[in-house]
């Protein structure tokens, strides 16, 4: 599972400052003038190259579901670099990252205190130190686990210790099973 890969994915997509696409021939065509030739697009998206030709026609309206899946995987991920890069850099360096979650955090804790991990829903703006931490670590291919640890890093210091006014003696925190997550930038 990756959940941190989708919440971002998510995030990306609320970015657009235009909806990509909606026919099945216009997502073609954009595919078309980013990857320059059917043989590419064919590539791109595991079908034939005469496939691609057909589509971009107009002949063949309805695809089977999983190559519409990948041609809309493939549209959203070239859709407005720029726009999601702009919006990247400045979670990166200004605003931050609000995550919505809820999960079982785990911590270990000093004797005395209670380190039983239970479910919690919190919405938390972390600061853009992690936001751009994060962003390396997507850019970088880290896994789904290491993401997920910047991110309990992040709530560890801003919700469980009040920017070090609280709770000094908690060393980790976890992040186990998501029920959801959602990142906004």
């Amino acid at each position: 599972m990756a959940e941190i890969e989708d919440a971002i994915e998510r995030a990306d997509r609320e970015s657009f400052t235009r909806q990509p696409p909606k026919t099945l021939q216009a997502r073609i065509n954009f595919l078309m003038k980013q990857l320059k030739t059917t043989k590419a697009v064919a590539q791109e998206i595991g079908v034939s190259q005469r496939s691609v030709e057909r589509y971009r026609k107009g002949e063949r309206k309805h695809p089977p579901q999983a190559i519409a899946e990948r041609i809309d995987a493939a549209v959203r991920q070239r859709w407005q670099p720029q726009v999601r890069k702009r919006r990247q850099q400045q979670a990166a360096t200004m605003t931050g990252i609000t995550v919505e979650t809820r999960a079982r955090f785990g911590y270990t804790a000093p004797i005395g205190t209670t380190d039983d991990g239970r479910f919690r829903r919190l919405t938390v703006h972390l600061p853009p130190a992690y936001a751009q931490r994060l962003f390396d670590a997507r850019n970088t291919g880290a896994s789904d686990q290491q993401m997920r640890q910047i991110i309990a890093e992040g709530l560890k210091e801003i919700y469980f210790q009040d920017s070090g006014s609280r709770a000094l003696g908690l060393s980790d925190v976890t992040l186990n099973d998501i029920d959801y997550l959602d990142l906004d930038y």
